[in-house]
This record gives structure tokens, C-alpha cells and sequence, in this order.
């Protein structure tokens, strides 16, 4: 049995932490990856930097930066995977990137190697469903799952292709525009999962905007299986650049109040 498969048979819902490899500094990711799952993570989403990230809002968008300066790059991000699979092997790793970076390395080479490293899953941001079949092969022969995003935007006709060619679990936007902390779950997104359901028996999951405690238990009532939380965890890095002590501190505290609401 797979690493999702295991998490998704509980009965308590998952809490899905991002933050991007190699922000602030490679070490210090580390340190935040590890402080991650240690305060209850049920699932990580890493993020390989990328130099024009077209769905991601400025809070993102700056920790790309701050990684890129510091040389990350998809070697690095590997190595840094390896890494934290020897401190935990049991929690799926999935990624989000851009098409470019997959292309850059051989379509095959990128999933063989992310197979090797310990991923689980690779959501490409910027690849829609039409374009994917090289990316989907690839991903089956390497044992990768591919994920996919659904948004209030996507047709019925749309969602059943992706249905079909998704594996892993289903990345459902909980609001329209790129990501970032927001104030509210929208009513769309809540309708949006009730009309993925009959679709899918895979686990939903749904990211953008949910930073608060309440969203979490909003998603999850509506019908979602995890929450993503994305740019909330990266404010905070960007909040602590000072101060990497606290920096761990609130990071823990935070995701354990996320985690607390996927139970309550």
C-alpha cells in the first residue's frame, strides 16, 4: 500500500503543509520541513523554486526568490528529499512545480529521479490535462503519482478527463486567482467539492487561501479529505528571517493549531 493511501484510510482528515525547498537557506528548510512533521503534518507539499511561478501570489513568489538566491536548484532539491526521507519515511511527499523545470531535465529522467529521491506525487502548476499524457507516462512507469488541479472553473466535461488520469489525490482550488493567505473559504469552493465527489473515490484536498484554523474545518465539513496550507507557513518564514528561532517556534505552533482543527 502506498504512503497516501495509508494517510487517506484514517478516519481523521489530513493536514497538507507547503513551504518551498531550499527558503530561507537550505538548512534552515530543513530544520522548518522537520519542525513540520514533528508538530503533526499529515502530508508535505514542496515546492521546487522557479524563477516566474505564474500561480503562486507574492508570498510565494518571494520565497522562490530568497531559494534561488542561495542556488537552489533540482539537484539540490533531490538531495534535500533524500534528506528528509531519512528523517521520516512514512509521510507522502508530494511536489508542485513548473513544467519547465520537468522539460529541462527529460520528462523521464525528472520522475525516475524524484521516484529515487522518495516523492510520491508531482503536481505540475502550469501543465493542463490536454498536455500531459508524456508526463502522465512517465509518472506511471516511475511509480509517481500525478496529481492534478480542479477549480470552480472547471467544467464537467474537464473534470471527468482529469478524473481519469489523476492519481494520488485531487488539488482542489478553494478560490479563483493565484495563492495566498486569505480571510474567507468561498461558498464556489464548498460547491466545488460536493461536484468533484460523485467524480472521484481519490482523496480531495483543498489549497489556496486556507490559512485559518475555520477554513480547515470548512473544507474538511464541505467534503475534503486534507487541507493545503501554502502561503500561511511561508509568511511566517518570511516574518522570522531574523529570528530563525522563533521562526521554528511559531512555525510548530501554527501547524499543530491546523492539525487540532482537522479533529475537532
Amino acid at each position: 500500500m502506498n504512503r497516501y493511501k495509508k494517510v487517506f484510510m484514517r478516519k481523521e482528515k489530513a493536514l497538507v503543509p507547503f513551504t518551498v525547498i531550499g527558503d530561507p537557506d537550505y538548512q534552515t528548510s530543513l530544520e522548518i520541513v522537520k519542525t513540520i512533521i514533528r508538530a503533526g503534518a499529515d502530508v508535505l507539499e514542496l515546492g521546487f523554486a522557479f524563477s516566474d511561478p505564474l500561480a503562486d501570489g507574492p508570498t510565494i513568489q518571494a520565497a522562490d526568490i530568497r531559494a534561488l538566491s542561495r542556488n537552489i536548484n533540482t539537484d539540490k532539491n533531490f538531495g534535500f528529499i533524500k534528506e528528509i526521507r531519512k528523517f521520516d519515511d512514512k509521510i507522502p511527499i508530494g511536489l508542485l512545480v513548473y513544467s519547465n523545470l520537468v522539460y529541462q531535465r527529460g520528462i523521464n529522467n525528472f520522475y525516475k529521479d524524484a521516484k529515487k529521491a522518495g516523492v510520491d506525487s508531482v503536481l505540475i502548476a502550469d501543465l493542463p490535462i490536454e498536455e500531459a499524457s508524456e508526463y502522465i507516462l512517465a509518472g506511471r512507469k516511475n511509480n509517481v503519482d500525478t496529481v492534478f488541479i480542479v477549480s470552480p472553473l472547471t467544467s464537467d466535461k474537464r473534470l471527468a478527463k482529469i478524473a481519469q488520469k489523476v492519481r494520488g489525490f485531487v488539488y482542489v482550488v478553494a478560490r479563483l486567482g493565484v495563492t495566498g493567505a486569505r480571510a474567507d473559504v468561498k461558498t464556489d469552493t464548498l460547491q466545488l467539492l460536493k461536484r468533484i465527489r460523485p467524480q472521484t473515490s481519490l482523496p480531495l484536498c483543498a489549497g489556496f487561501g486556507i490559512s485559518k484554523p475555520d477554513h480547515v474545518k470548512s473544507v474538511l465539513k464541505a467534503g475534503a479529505d486534507g487541507a493545503i496550507v501554502g502561503s500561511a507557513v511561508v509568511k511566517i518564514i518570511e516574518k522570522n528571517l531574523n529570528n530563525k528561532k522563533n521562526m521554528m517556534y511559531e512555525i510548530s505552533k501554527f501547524v499543530a493549531e491546523m492539525k487540532r482543527a482537522t479533529t475537532d
